[in-house]
Order: structure tokens, then C-alpha cells, then sequence
């Protein structure tokens, strides 16, 4: 069977260690990326910047993204998009998965 055409819940295809952060990429190509992350609680991503605009799409959990400076609460089933050279960071509140989709433009 072809593994394209199968139907995933992308929460199923990344799983929590403790006290880490696990990513895991599912889609690469020059126009753009796919990654799921799966945060333990208390783990993060340090503040950093990106040259294009990356959406996040959360799979399970709560987590705490900073937009320059400017914090948003994001739970499952919310997205947001971060915006292209503008500094962010992200915390886990509690365990918690995404899928951050990067278009490079």
C-alpha cells in the first residue's frame, strides 16, 4: 500500500519524552517544510527568529508563544501564525504537540 495515500492523526506520528523536545519532519521541499514537535511540560524553544512567515497548528496540549515580546495561550485545536522575522519563542504550560508548517516565499 502506498503510504501517501493513507489517512494519519499527525499527533500519532510524534510522541513525548520527558523532560524533552522531540520534533519530527514529515513534509520537506524547497517551497517549504512540515514539522510535528512534541514538547514535555516546562520544555521550550528559546527566542529566535525565522525569515518567513510559519503557522502553528496545535495537536494537543497548551503552550505560551511569545511574539515579540507579546504572549498568546494556544490550546488544541487553535493555530497561529508567526510572522516572518518578527522574534518568538514558545514554553509548554502542559504537555503539548504542533505541526508548524514554514512557506518559504
Amino acid at each position: 500500500m502506498d503510504r501517501e495515500n493513507v489517512a494519519r492523526n499527525p499527533a500519532d506520528l510524534v510522541t513525548y519524552q520527558e523532560t524533552s523536545v522531540v520534533s519530527k519532519t514529515i513534509h520537506e521541499k524547497k517551497t517549504g517544510t512540515v514539522t510535528l514537535f512534541a514538547f514535555d511540560k516546562g520544555q521550550g524553544l528559546s527566542e529566535h527568529t525565522a525569515p518567513f512567515d510559519a503557522m502553528v497548528y496545535v495537536l494537543d496540549g497548551v503552550a505560551e508563544i511569545q511574539i515579540a515580546g507579546n504572549p498568546v495561550i494556544v490550546k488544541q485545536g487553535e493555530m497561529l501564525v508567526m510572522p516572518a522575522n518578527k522574534p518568538h519563542a514558545l514554553k509548554a504550560v502542559e504537555r503539548f504537540k504542533m505541526m508548524l508548517i514554514m512557506i518559504r516565499s
